[in-house]
């Protein structure tokens, strides 16, 4: 019980901490950018998410981890990270705009459904093996930038060109 407390304390610390970077470093820099150049960043960092294939490797992981889990979570980020280079090949026309809308929520859904089926098949901390890093400090992360995502998606294009111009003046 003690190591279930010690990882999930772990994750709320991670978001803590994130949402701190998040909100001091990275969202004043991508808030003042035109919308498909603000998606760059964020795009690229989820086009690592193939790291979540790690869950699929035996000794990396347990061999006791839940395969539900572990088949969803690498196949979902797999996706996840196409869906992100799809999206970063694509802007800033429409369609890049639309795929990125896709990847958004895939991805979003994606993460929340991990946690769904770590619950749902009552892993261990301890069978995450090396792997433990990823949920801890990886999707915390994915998490906070998945919703600047969205919330750069959600303005108008010509929001952040007239905050430079209000700047500027």
């Amino acid at each position: 019980m003690q190591s279930q407390l010690s990882f999930f304390v772990s994750i709320a610390f991670s978001c803590i901490a994130w949402g701190i970077v998040a909100a001091r470093y990275i969202w004043p820099e991508l808030r003042l950018r035109p919308r498909a150049e603000a998606l760059r960043p964020l795009l690229i960092l989820h086009s690592f998410r193939f790291i979540g294939l790690a869950f699929l490797v035996t000794g990396v992981v347990s061999p006791d981890l839940p395969s539900a889990f572990a088949q969803s979570a690498a196949y979902g980020d797999i996706i996840a990270a196409i869906l992100a280079l799809l999206a970063l090949i694509s802007l800033p026309t429409a369609s890049g705009i639309v795929i990125a809308w896709i990847f958004s929520l895939w991805g979003t859904a994606d993460l929340f459904n991990a946690f769904y089926q770590a619950n749902h098949a009552g892993l261990s901390a301890g069978q995450l093996g090396s792997t433990y890093f990823i949920p801890i400090f990886i999707v915390p992360l994915l998490l906070i930038t998945h919703g600047l995502g969205f919330r750069i998606l959600l303005r108008h294009e010509n929001e952040s060109v007239m905050r430079e111009g209000r700047q500027a003046a």
